[in-house]
This record gives structure tokens, sequence and C-alpha cells, in this order.
């Protein structure tokens, strides 16, 4: 629905709307802590007030008109012209009418290029390569370390000497994460290259967890102490560490996960990041609380260890993909040298159904580019 001078900015905006209701949430928590006694009201309120933006988004899903590509792909072009004239303010001028057009075209060649996709394509050995970078690229965000910091940052603080101002400090924590995610979609998310980006994050946040890991070691925080400033600076390499992955490897992987894939793929390859990126969230959300437990500053120091091993996975496998075409993007991931059985993959009855686009790519379809 966005025009598409503004698309790829509202794209990258999941992360940093992500972080704003992560920071949200860490105030809320701290407000009812200050303001509510501790009854079962305290953790039912947060709780509740989760309800009152998923209420608000279906309540405003019943209001919104479908979707023009949706309504086009369907068929009803009709419907789908008037569902854009919608959504631009309610005036058919000749801009409308241009972007139609390419919506139209840009429909016909999605069906044409995807039209008997199977996931034998997936085994090819350059689209091969792609899954297996999207996978191991999303686990690799796990294992950063600041989705345990964000999921347990009470305790994670408290672990590091914050005393009884854990929360107060988790709220400020919330506050970082959101400019450093803001600052990097305002200015950098077109300067710096993505692969870059990936390996100074994941350096830095492995040099912040070993500095956490020692400080905690050195000085463990004692019990009704307070605030020391052991712990002040630990709790600086944390926010240290949330600014610098809101500026590498959390926007940066949804960004060339989405860049990688050529146009038959691309749905399925950000369909499989994304489970892979959900499954590890909650295998650490799990395991993180039992390691703070039980081995303590250790767990700085495995996260450390995790982040300094993503650099060199970063450096041997993740290619530059910053302002490469289609076309360079698939010499670059050496899809040019895959020669494949067409027939095979994409079954004779799509080979025979499309026997006059075939005439006039044989060669490409001999060997195909795209998988």
């Amino acid at each position: 629905m966005a025009p598409k001078s503004i698309r790829g900015s509202l794209g990258s905006m999941f992360q940093f709307f992500f972080t704003l209701g992560v920071m949200t949430s860490y105030w809320i928590d701290y407000g009812v802590t200050q303001h509510m006694a501790a009854t079962t009201s305290q953790w039912q309120v947060p709780i509740g007030l989760q309800l009152v933006p998923g209420g608000l988004l279906g309540i405003g899903m019943l209001l919104t008109k479908e979707s023009t590509r949706w309504l086009a792909k369907k068929g009803k072009t009709d419907e789908a012209l008037k569902s854009l004239i919608w959504v631009r303010g309610g005036e058919n001028n000749d801009a409308v009418q241009e972007e139609f057009a390419e919506i139209l075209a840009g429909i016909h060649e999605e069906v044409r290029t995807t039209k008997g996709f199977t996931w034998k394509e997936a085994l090819l050995p350059a689209n091969r390569f792609r899954f297996v970078i999207v996978i191991t690229l999303q686990i690799g965000v796990q294992l950063t370390g600041n989705t345990s910091l964000a999921y347990y940052a009470p305790q994670i603080f408290n672990a590091i000497g914050a005393g009884d101002r854990s929360l107060f400090i988790t709220g400020f924590f919330g506050v970082v994460k959101v400019v450093s995610c803001l600052f990097f979609l305002l200015f950098l998310v077109e300067r710096i290259g993505r692969r870059g980006s990936l390996l100074g994050g994941s350096f830095l946040m492995g040099t912040y967890m070993l500095i956490i890991a020692c400080l905690t070691a050195t000085h463990p925080p004692v019990s009704g102490k307070g605030f020391t400033s052991t712990g002040a600076a630990a709790v600086t390499m944390v926010y240290l560490e949330a600014m610098t992955y809101n500026i590498s490897w959390g926007p940066v992987s949804w960004l060339y996960m989405g860049e990688i894939f050529p146009t038959r793929l691309r749905e399925a390859g950000i369909a499989v990041g994304t489970a892979t990126q959900w499954l590890f969230n909650f295998v650490f959300s799990q395991v993180t609380p039992y390691a703070i437990n039980n081995i303590g500053w250790r767990t700085f120091l495995m996260f450390c260890i995790f982040n300094w091993s993503l650099v060199v996975y970063t450096w041997l496998f993740i290619k530059e993909t910053k302002g490469k075409s289609l076309e360079e993007m698939e010499a670059l991931f050496g899809s040019t040298q895959t020669a494949i059985n067409i027939h095979a993959v994409r079954g004779k009855g799509y080979a025979e159904g499309d026997n006059a686009h075939h005439a006039s790519t044989r060669r490409s379809s001999q060997l195909e580019p795209g998988v």
C-alpha cells in the first residue's frame, strides 16, 4: 500500500516499532511497580494493556479495504483501482493510473516468474546456499544475546549490580534501543554496507559482553548494597550492546533476508528465515533464566564467544548486497552456474502450458539464473 518512494523506509520500520513496543512495556512495568500494591493486579494491568494496541489494530482492519495487489491478483481490477484511489487520498489522477498500470504489470511478471514453483528448487546449489544463509543468519541474531537481554532485562541488570533500580534502568534500556534503531533507519541504512555492519556489530557486541563478564566476575553484586560504580559500568556496556545491535544485526538481518532471493523464491525464503528467527527466539527465551541462575557471569562470556564466532561466520559467508541489482545478485550467488533440467523442476504440466514463454527463453531455461 505504501508509495514506492517511501516503501523501503516503511519496510525498515519493522525493527523500530518492535523496539518501541519493548520500550513501552518496560516503562509500564516500572510504573505499576512504583504506583500499585504488590497484588495480582500488578501483573494483570500490564497484561491487559497489551490488548489495547491489538484491539485497535483489529478495529482498523475492519475499516480498511482489501489491498490493491490482492484484488488485482484475484482478477478484480475495478475493485483494485478503487482501493488504490482510496489509499492515495481519493483522487483518480494520472499518477494513480500510472501506478496502477505498474502494479498490474508487476503482478503479471510475478505470476510468470513464480508459476510452477516447487520446493525442489530450494535444493539447487545456489538456492540451497541462500536458504542456509537466512537460517544461520537468523540463528545468529539470537546468538548475539540481545533477545535474552530484552526479555530478561530486569533480572540481568540485577545480576550485574543495578540493585533495586533495575526496573528504572530497564526503562532507559528501552529508550536506548529505540533511539539507536531510529538513528540507523534515518542516517545509516543506505550509507553502510550490510557485511561491514554485521562484522563490526558482532565484534563490538562480543567485546561488550566480555567486559560485562569480567566486571561481574571480579566485582560480583552484593545484595542490599545498591547501585555500585562497577554496576554502572556494566549497565553502560549493556546499553552500548543494545545500541550496536540496533544498528547492525537487528535491522540488517531483515534487510539482507529480503534482498538475496530471486522473485521465484523470495516468499519461501523470507518465510523460512522468519520461522527460524521465532523458533530460536523461543529457545533462548527459555534458556536464558536458567543460564543466569546457574552459571552467572559466564552467561556473558558465552555470548561473547557467540558474537566473536559470528565475526568469523560473517567474514566467510556473508556477501555484500548493498546497491546490487537483481542481475548482480544472481551473479554474486553464482546462480548463472547452476545448470538444471527446467522440465524436471517445474513439472511436465507447467512446461506444456508455458511453451510460448519457453520458446522465447530457451537459453535461460537451460541455464536458469533465478533458481
